[in-house]
């Protein structure tokens, strides 16, 4: 039982785990591996102890001094280029999931898709001796940036580095070609012929997978791609695209694929505003099914990407000495917004 004078105590200052020991009548060997996790067994009625002690005491184990007695921290860093995302937040959603399952803590940074600040914010992280980091921001290809280089640093560490693509310890792959193929000549059998795309700026490697994959897929239909607008990953971008398309004019019965599903809800907005329909007259397709595509009038057509799943999978390529990515099917699901073409 744990006496009132104690409880004061506590109060009056900032707990130390001596404190707890002593509240809890044990060593402070006992206590440390109760609440540092250690993996040395500790008896239940003493662990219960402790961890009421902690718990009434208002005790936080130090961070910084546990990652410097283990040599990392109960940390997983994961980078994502905008959080407001959904595809982003799913995957998050996947990490936080294996993060908790082991008792580990996930801190989210944000590169806005910027190699610069990508390399400042690794930099940073070095500091922090991360168990773990997760770079699940889509990159450039070619271009000036050190972020492999930074990545490079952590194993050192004893920090385990899980790329979205290549650069990292390991990789996580979406088969972005692949699927985006797969609903080109989906789309194709449904009788569109002409096609406009809607990406992100030449170089960066999702856009391009999709662009291409898409590409070759409705052109193995019958199929051909009119033109291309290349923006962001934002739903303005989407907008702004779009609109600058509807301005080159757009024939009814066209189809836009845009990389994103926030990109082509964007797009209907523009479509829209234009006082045209989305669906029988201008049809409409994207890429992940996050939430908000089944959201939209009509609903929006897309691949869907298990996200979530993938976050986690990510998380366990973190602490998995064995791990390997299990295969992931990307599904082709067919909505309001490509009604076809008789």
């Amino acid at each position: 039982m744990i006496s009132d004078e104690t409880r004061r105590a506590g109060r009056a200052s900032t707990p130390t785990l001596h404190d707890v020991a002593r509240a809890a009548g044990v060593s402070l060997a006992t206590a440390s591996r109760v609440l540092n996790g250690s993996e040395r067994k500790v008896a239940e009625s003493y662990r219960e102890r402790v961890e009421q002690a902690a718990a009434e005491l208002g005790y936080t184990a130090n961070i910084s001094a546990q990652s410097i007695a283990r040599g990392t921290s109960p940390v997983i860093a994961l980078l994502v280029a905008d959080i407001a995302d959904p595809y982003f937040g799913l995957i998050a959603s996947g990490v936080a999931r294996g993060a908790d399952e082991h008792g580990l803590v996930v801190t989210v940074a944000i590169t806005e898709r910027d190699p610069e600040r990508e390399s400042r914010i690794l930099r940073a992280l070095r500091g922090q001796r991360p168990q773990g980091v997760i770079l699940a921001a889509s990159r450039t290809e070619g271009g000036d940036q050190d972020g492999p280089g930074e990545l490079a640093a952590f194993p050192a560490l004893g920090a385990r580095t899980v790329t979205f693509g290549p650069g990292g310890d390991r990789s996580v792959q979406i088969d972005n070609r692949g699927g985006a193929e797969r609903l080109g000549r989906e789309m194709a059998a449904r009788g569109y012929r002409r096609a406009i795309l809607l990406g992100a700026a030449e170089g960066v490697r999702t856009s391009d997978d999709r662009l291409d994959g898409f590409s070759v897929g409705f052109g193995a239909g019958g199929g051909a791609v009119e033109r291309t607008y290349r923006g962001g990953f934002e739903r303005e971008s989407g907008t702004e695209c779009m609109a600058a398309a509807l301005a080159d004019g757009v024939e009814p019965g066209t189809l836009v694929f845009a990389l994103s599903d926030v990109v082509a809800v964007g797009a209907m907005t523009a479509i829209r505003d234009a006082g045209r329909a989305v669906g029988a007259d201008i049809a409409m397709c994207g890429f992940d099914d996050v939430p908000v595509s089944r959201d939209v009038t009509p609903q929006l057509t897309t691949v869907r990407v298990p996200l979530s799943e993938l976050g986690y999978q990510a998380f366990r390529a973190t602490v998995d000495a064995e791990w390997q990515q299990p295969e992931l099917e990307l599904e082709i699901v067919v909505r309001g917004s490509t009604p076809g073409i008789a």
